[in-house]
């Protein structure tokens, strides 16, 4: 005999369907949280050593505010004398969140950046991590006589071609490091 379909049974097939889904979905959670975080743990850290000069030992993660953001900076020193800080900047590009790490020198010059994560558009603002050009103008940036914005709004960096949205957010990633890194050192 053949099941009469009533609101009661529609209810009871749905949420069965829904348990065991939702069980599926918390085990594949639990099985990829700790392979994640690993991953995530090894991309900082390659970040972090590809933003600062060689040497030096590396602090653990100090927390501070990056441009009106919770973030986190590091410190690489040779002793007492401080080398370089490394700072995680996050600002809102085209396409979402743009995080940068930021090498900065005691001088305050921008010593490298790395782009940690974005969602910019494949093939223009995804450039920020391939066109050499306006990766390389980063290198050495003096932010203390340069200004740290795109040409088109008076400043010292080049744009990435029909990706000015995204160079302004990764300028201005940058100039927040710099100004954390100023604040640090209490200037």
């Amino acid at each position: 005999m053949a099941m009469k379909s009533n609101l009661l049974n529609m209810a009871l097939c749905l949420s069965a369907v829904c348990l065991v889904c939702s069980g599926l979905l918390g085990g594949v959670y639990a099985l990829t949280a700790e392979p994640i975080a690993k991953t995530n743990a090894d991309i900082l850290k390659a970040s972090i050593s590809e933003v600062l000069p060689e040497g030096g030992e590396l602090s653990d993660a100090i927390s501070i505010e990056v441009g009106g953001q919770p973030s986190e900076y590091y410190v690489c020193a040779a002793g007492e004398q401080v080398l370089a800080y490394a700072v995680k900047s996050t600002t809102v590009g085209f396409g979402g969140p743009l995080v940068l790490m930021v090498g900065i020198t005691p001088d305050g010059q921008v010593y490298n950046t790395s782009v940690l994560s974005h969602n910019e558009t494949p093939g223009l603002g995804a450039k920020c991590t391939s066109d050499a050009h306006f990766m390389e103008q980063f290198k050495g940036f003096d932010a203390v006589s340069k200004i740290l914005s795109v040409r088109k709004d008076g400043g010292d960096v080049d744009a990435i071609t029909a990706s000015t949205i995204t160079s302004r957010a990764y300028s201005l990633a940058v100039r927040n490091a710099v100004e954390a890194v100023a604040k640090i050192k209490g200037e």
